[in-house]
């Protein structure tokens, strides 16, 4: 074995000290992962600027992480083709369009291309970025440490990005924000003409053989599921053509997908990726999280500025609190599960307990009167799990061969960026709908001119107060149910774990048996005759 010298950075130009430069690279992926197509914090103001629906501006965030989500596959295409200098700046220059773009089109499907587009160029900066220095974060690559940087990183950039949004938008215009991630990513150019140079490890490794359509089909299958999932309470599910449509047209271009990929020479996607027990067990488990977690999606918000009148700023204050449970699960996972190496299944378990948890104390603890700060212990928690599950299921890929390694993270990448969290939002949106439309009916039954209590009150306010309350009834209905299926996976995973279920036990073959039956009948047959 030969001695390998200290980490450096060739592609940044000699000049700039050998310290300074992996904080430079992390300055950049900062910004990038600042960046973005559009900014979900600021749908509300974004619904009144560009007088759109707010499920078009859901439609759109989504469909940047489709474009996330699809760029893992050709990441090594991509590294060994461009250098880091002309990653950098044909990224920036891309998202600076984007960002333009989305500030003045007031058109659906431009604004949905764009940020899709937004997505890959956003990925494919963030790969560059960490690529570059994961020998210094950890010289033996061990996956297990890389990856709590990278969550740690990308989760807490998202929440800090949402929190610079709401402040922009309460107190100037949800604009700015846009012009503050044009303003960063024009200075990351400068800097990156300034500090870095042409450099190449190895020769050019071009883009040929890339199945570019099979790629496509994909982008078609996750834009599908999404518009389903988003559009689907607005246009009463499959009561609509549209929805229809595209639940056909997701569903064909899956399977033309899939047969293509039996026989074609490279798929985008190959068929092999998806027969890793790594791969499907965790795009299992996360539609699960996912379904577990949804209520932060659509609860959180309906209870915090519904019922408890909270604002934005209140509201979005949360995100500190999401913050420190975000580091605080990195910090966690990194020194059990990195470096004394515990188990998945423990790490699952630990996971799905946290969870649960949250689950119980929105069930038992759920008022109308409830103060903000007893808000902080389910928020920790909930972002707590969910670090510790995403480190957990996004290094256990590590199982799969480096052949299938990318498109397998772009697998699991469907189901955890994109797709799952509009899935678990819209079960539990049609479940809430049911919900409250039953709960409002029985709550109203008593309410006739018969009932003295119906004469103080006006009929406006008898009906306002029947709906809040039948909408906080459902909730605590649905939290239940949710528990109960947290309980019966953590119940799942402990028996599978604890000594009650008899691994080891003897158990005799058929052979073995057959032979106990007849020599019991023969016993018993002689013992008859005499």
């Amino acid at each position: 074995m030969h001695e390998s010298g200290p980490f450096s950075i060739p592609a940044i130009r000699s000049f700039v000290p050998e310290k300074a430069k992996p904080w430079i690279i992390i300055f950049f992926v900062i910004i990038f992962q600042f960046s973005g197509g559009i900014y979900l914090a600021a749908v509300s103001e974004m619904v009144g600027g560009l007088a759109l629906m707010q499920e078009d501006i859901l439609m759109a965030g989504y469909a940047s992480f489709a474009g996330m989500a699809l760029t893992f596959a050709i990441m090594f295409r991509l590294k060994f083709r461009f250098c880091t200098k002309t990653a950098f700046f044909l990224c920036s220059s891309v998202l600076i369009v984007c960002n333009l773009i989305t500030m003045y089109t007031h058109s659906v499907p431009i604004l949905v291309a764009t940020c899709f587009v937004a997505g890959i160029f956003r990925m494919w900066a963030t790969f560059e970025c960490n690529s570059t220095i994961q020998l210094w974060l950890t010289p033996k690559r061990d996956l297990s440490i890389f990856f709590c940087f990278v969550y740690l990183l990308v989760q807490s950039c998202i929440q800090l990005s949402g929190l610079i949004t709401i402040y922009m938008a309460v107190w100037s215009k949800w604009e700015y924000m846009h012009w503050l991630i044009i303003g960063l990513l024009g200075m990351l150019m400068l800097l990156s003409l300034i500090l870095f140079r042409n450099y190449r490890s190895m020769h050019k490794l071009p883009l040929f053989g890339i199945d570019w359509l099979g790629a496509m089909m994909w982008g078609i299958t996750l834009l599908c599921i999404l518009f389903v999932c988003i559009y689907g309470e607005h246009y009463n599910w499959y009561q609509s053509s549209a929805i229809r449509t595209a639940t056909v047209m997701g569903l064909v271009v899956t399977l033309l997908n899939l047969w293509r990929s039996s026989f074609i020479r490279h798929p985008f996607i190959a068929l092999k990726t998806w027969t890793y027990p790594a791969v499907w067990i965790t795009f299992v488990l996360y539609i699960i999280v996912d379904i577990l977690l949804a209520p932060s999606h659509l609860f959180e918000h309906i209870y915090t500025e519904a019922i408890l009148g909270y604002d934005a700023l209140n509201v979005i204050s949360l995100n500190w609190v999401v913050l420190g449970g975000i580091m605080t699960g990195a910090v966690f996972t990194y020194l059990t599960f990195a470096i004394r190496k515990w188990r998945y299944k423990t790490m699952t378990v630990i996971a799905f307990s946290c969870i649960t948890v949250y689950l119980l104390w929105f069930y038992f603890c759920i008022d109308y009167h409830l103060p903000k700060e007893a808000l902080v212990f389910p928020v920790f928690m909930r972002s707590f799990a969910y670090v510790i599950i995403a480190i957990c299921f996004l290094t256990a890929l590590s199982r799969v061969p480096f052949q299938h390694f990318f498109e397998a993270v772009s697998v699991q990448a469907f189901v955890s960026a994109c797709i799952g969290g509009p899935i678990g939002t819209a079960l539990l949106e049609h479940a809430m709908q049911g919900a409250t439309a039953k709960n409002a009916m029985l709550l109203s039954t008593s309410l006739d001119r018969i009932n003295p209590q119906t004469v103080r009150f006006p009929i406006e306010q008898l009906y306002g107060t029947v709906q809040q309350h039948s909408l906080m009834v459902s909730m605590k209905e649905i939290y239940g149910w949710l528990t109960m299926l947290a309980l019966i996976c953590l119940a799942l995973f402990m028996v599978s774990e604890s000594s009650l279920r008899p691994r080891l036990a003897l158990h005799p073959r058929y052979r073995v048996l057959r032979r106990w039956v007849k020599h019991e009948l023969r016993t018993r047959t002689l013992r008859m005759k005499s």
